[in-house]
This record gives C-alpha cells, structure tokens and sequence, in this order.
C-alpha cells in the first residue's frame, strides 16, 4: 500500500532474531561433526569453539551487557547508517510515481530492491578476503562506507538532473537504476561486514543483543530516509504543519539530504577506522574462515538437496499472489491523488504493531508445525489483494479539493494494519521454519541461504507485476479519429492531433484478479505440499554424509 509493504518481505526485510537463533542452534545437544559435499570437513570447528568459549571474563564474572554497551550502541548506529539508502531508495518510486512515469518504467528500477536478496553470491568473499593487520570486517567495512559517502556527496550534485527536477525533462530511469543499484549494492556489503563483526564483537552472553541492533537500528535508518526525508521534502506537507509562511519547496531536497548524510558517513568512518579495534583475541576461533570455493562448494550441495530444492521451488512462487497488491497499490494511489508523504507516514503508527505481531505470532510457530500458521494466513493475505484494488477504485470517488476526508485514511489505516497481521503471520512462519531446518552443523550458511530464496521468491514477482500494468491497460484515443493509444509513440501522436488518451480498463485491476486467482491455485494445490515440508526427517534436512 505504501513503499514500506511494497517490499516489507523482500529485499530490505530482515531476520528478526537471526543472531539469536544462531546462538541457540549453537546450544541444541548436536551430532558428531558432519561432513558435506567432496567429504571434507567444511564446519563444526568455529561451532565447537563458540561452545567452548568462555562466557566469563578473566575475573570470573559474566560479561553483562554495560560492559560492552560501547560496542553495542556502535553497532546500533552502523546499522542506522545501512537504512538510510534502504529508506531513500524505498522513496524513490513514489516520487517518480509523481512525475508520471510508466510502470514499466517502475519495473526496471525495482531492480534496485535485489541486492539485498543476492547478497549471497558475495558474501563468501567479503568473509575471506581481508587484511589480517587491518581487521577481517574492517577490511570491508571501512572502504565500503568511505566510498558510500562519496558516492552520497557526488549524487547529491547529480540527482536533480537525473529527477529531471532541472531542465523540465522527464526522469531518467535508466540512469537512476543503475545509479542507486550501485547504492543498494554498497548498502548490502556494509550490511555483511556488519553482521560477520556483530558475532564477533560482543561475548557470547551479549551476542543476542546485536539482533536488537539490527531490527531497531535498520528501522530508525529507513524512517530517516523515507518517511522523514519525504515529509520534509514535501512542501504541502511542511506550510501545513511546520511554517508559519508558506514556501514553494519543503525543509530539505533530496540533494541535500544526500549531501548531509554523505558528510555522516565520511565523518564516522574515519572515527571507527581510527579508534575502534576488532577485538582477536577476545575471539580467535571465531575469526576463522573457510576457503571462498569451499564455500561455494558448501552452498551448491545444499541446493542439491531434495527436501531444499523442494522448498526452493516453493517459495519462489508462494507469493505471485501478493505481487499486485504489494508492489502496486501504493503507487497506484498516489497516481489517484493521495499525497505521497501521508502514505510514507501511514508507517509511523505501524512500528509499534510491527514490534509486537512477531511477538504474538512466534508463539504459533514455535512448535514443530510453523508452517500450518503460513498455510493459514495465506488467504486473508490474499483477499486483501482484492480489498487494496476496491480502496484504488474508491479513492478518487472521495476526493475532494482540500484532499480526503480523515474517514479515508482511517479506512486506509485499518486495511494496511490487518495487511500487517497476515504478512507477518507468513513471514514469522517461515523464518521459524528456515531456523528449525537448518542444519546447526555449517553454522549461519544454511539459514542465510534459505532465507535469500524466501527474500528473492518476493522481489522477483514484484517486478513482473509492476512491468505487467502497461500491457494489460487498455487506453483509447479521444478526440483524433483514426489514432490510437496502444504505444507510447501512437499515444504521443494522439496527444499531437489535438486528442487525448483514455484509460478504459486499468491493468491494475486485471492483475489484482489473476493474482489473487493465481495466489488461491497455489494454495489449493501446492499448498498441502509445502505444509508437507514440515514433516520431513530431519535426516532430509541434513548435509548428505558422505566418507573423508
């Protein structure tokens, strides 16, 4: 409905709790150490080490969290500074979506969005290849943000042009594509260093903490730079709420909001670069690292797995369903009018809700069954597909000049609320389902990489459905006989010929409906199979055992 549900289960979602089920698995009673693909041992070592360490310091006592409270809120700011491009990037479409571009348009810049889901494909390198002397997450770290906040510096000069917000022309898509895929990219290789340093910065006892860090701190980042940033960039929004006299543009622009949170990244870089160091001896075992092809290696016999390629098959089509509605719908409501700050701040409200649903629904999943509370929630989920397509149809039937009336946004409110409960009851669902299958025995590898195809199985739809709007709306000429709408070029002739185009069957609504179609044949008939996952042996689960 907004950009924060448009890609809620996709690439800017996290794990909650990802360190701390980490530490669990870590505890459960484990088998012999395993070994996986060519027969070598590929894990166990950091596993056992980490089980063995001291949870005391040298004087005997627990490490409490004040004790490392330094490290923590360091850790806590490092992952505001990661949602701050999550936050503008998220923001980017609804200002698009202002200066009317296509949705094919759209579907070409949702591409931003992947990095975080194929993070993957690089993270065995950032986690390999490091300078010993500098520090293993440093290494990477600190030139990933230097080159962030120049990166900041530089598009803040750049991004009007490329908005098209300086010569009057239209936006450049292509462009600001592969520009803030450069950034999300950036963002996503920070977000690695972070997570590998956050294992090993604090002691085993505090460890849980850097879980908090994460969901809280990437939260804070993203309501900086996407509900903050377009609040303040709005200048309706500012004159109503913030000035006594009105001005033509808001508090900030987007170049200067660049340009100041470049200088933020310059600045607390050369501080940690400086006077943070990456404690080895604290943690010596777990600064060992397999060979990058070993890990590749590991990653490739997993997928080969039935029960995985199954499960894989899956989830990269659970949620075409949702696309519609998901990816859409917000765009499509700040097309009929709706200002796009007040969508932004529709997320204000919702952080308290988003704290506790994973609270209240982990006591569903916890069991051995997790997926029967996805099975469930499926279709609610998906009948908001068609409630979203109604409140589209609705919205500019109760515009008015001053805006909408406060019943709208209330209305709007409520339905992004019980969205919430049915796209978290899922996502929690399966989390617990990825932290209950993975095999404790090659440590966060398994887990990250079920939870990449879970994150990927919601990217890639959304981009198909954003590409599909244009071709299945149906557009006719009015008011220059023999023209038609039926390609941009045909359009741009009509408009010349003194006509003008029409929509007569919007491509949204068509999708909303095979969608949701589509979304209910899966859960018919795939669904029972996926739910079916659940009751494999856990021997299904397990790297194949094959001889040294």
């Amino acid at each position: 409905m907004s950009p924060t549900i448009s890609y809620k289960d996709s690439s800017r979602q996290r794990r909650p709790g990802s360190y701390q089920n980490s530490v669990d698995m870590l505890k459960r009673e484990l088998p012999p150490p395993d070994f996986c693909g060519d027969g070598r041992a590929e894990v166990g070592d950091d596993r056992e080490a980490l089980l063995q360490e001291p949870s005391v310091t040298p004087l005997g006592t627990p490490r409490g969290y004040r004790a490392e409270l330094g490290s923590i809120l360091l850790l806590l700011f490092l992952y505001v500074l990661q949602g701050i491009p999550l936050g503008l990037a998220g923001s980017i479409p609804l200002i698009l979506q202002s200066k009317n571009v296509s949705y094919t348009d759209q579907a070409f810049f949702s591409f931003v969005f992947w990095p975080f889901s194929l993070k993957l494909l690089w993270a065995p390198l950032v986690d390999a290849v490091y300078f010993k002397s500098f520090g293993r997450r440093k290494s990477w770290l600190v030139p990933t943000q230097y080159t962030l906040g120049l990166f900041m510096m530089y598009l803040s000069r750049q991004v009007d042009s490329l908005l098209g917000e300086e010569d009057g022309k239209s936006p450049d898509v292509v462009a600001l594509t592969v520009t803030f895929f450069l950034f999300e990219f950036l963002a996503a290789t920070q977000d690695i260093a972070v997570d590998g340093w956050a294992l090993t910065m604090l002691s085993r006892e505090n460890v849980g903490y850097a879980s908090t860090c994460n969901s809280v701190g990437q939260t804070a980042g993203y309501f900086l730079g996407n509900v903050l940033f377009l609040a303040l960039e709005s200048a309706s929004f500012c004159n109503k709420y913030l000035r006594f006299q009105p001005q033509p543009r808001g508090i900030v622009t987007l170049s200067d909001f660049l340009f100041y949170w470049g200088a933020v990244f310059l600045i607390t870089t050369t501080l940690v670069a400086l006077l943070k160091k990456e404690d080895r001896e604290r943690h010596p075992s777990k600064e060992e690292t397999k060979g990058i092809m070993d890990t590749y290696k590991l990653l490739f016999s997993i997928v080969k797995m039935p029960a995985v390629l199954t499960f894989c098959a899956l989830i990269l089509t659970a949620k075409i369903g949702f696309s519609a509605a998901d990816a859409v719908t917000g765009l499509k409501l700040v097309e009929e009018g709706v200002p796009k700050e007040h969508l932004a701040l529709l997320a204000v409200p919702m952080v308290p809700l988003q704290i506790i649903l994973p609270l209240i629904i982990s006591k569903y999943t916890a069991g051995p069954q997790p997926l029967n509370t996805f099975y469930k929630a499926m279709p609610f989920r998906l009948l908001f597909g068609l409630e979203f397509a109604f409140l589209v149809w609705w919205t500019p039937k109760v515009k008015y000049e001053g805006g909408f009336p406060i019943y709208y946004y209330i209305i709007l409110l409520l339905s992004y609320a019980l969205h919430q409960v049915t796209l978290y009851s899922m996502y929690v669902a399966i989390m617990a389902f990825n932290a209950k299958v993975s095999d404790p025995l090659i440590g966060g590898t398994y887990m990250t990489l079920l939870n990449t195809v879970s994150n990927l199985g919601g990217n890639w739809p959304a981009t198909v459905a954003l590409w599909l709007v244009d071709p299945l709306t149906v557009k006719e000429c009015v008011g220059a006989q023999g023209h038609n709408c039926g390609t941009a070029a045909a359009a741009e002739l009509c408009t010349k010929e003194g006509g003008s185009c029409i929509i007569t069957l919007d491509g949204y609504y068509v999708e909303s409906l095979i969608c949701v179609a589509l979304g209910f044949v899966w859960w018919l008939f795939l669904g029972p199979k996926f739910k079916k996952l659940q009751d494999e042996r856990a021997s299904s689960w397990k790297c194949r055992r094959t001889s040294s």
